[in-house]
């Protein structure tokens, strides 16, 4: 039992150690990467959409 308590220990001060080492990101980038992937998935969500339309009418006209 003491063996499984010192390892949960060692492994939660290295957690605690390799938090220390993590390098955050500034607001200012977070929000310009977040807006930068809405627009990037409004895009291919227009680009499909407008896809399944153009085949929707190819597929009619072979009826």
């Amino acid at each position: 039992m003491d063996k499984f308590v010192n390892s949960v220990q060692t492994y939660f001060r290295g957690v605690k150690t390799e938090w220390g080492k993590i390098s955050w990101p500034e607001k200012r980038q977070v929000v310009t990467e977040t807006v930068f992937v809405i627009i990037i998935v409004f895009v291919f969500t227009v680009a499909i959409y407008l896809m399944d339309i153009i085949f929707k009418g190819l597929f009619s006209l072979l009826k």
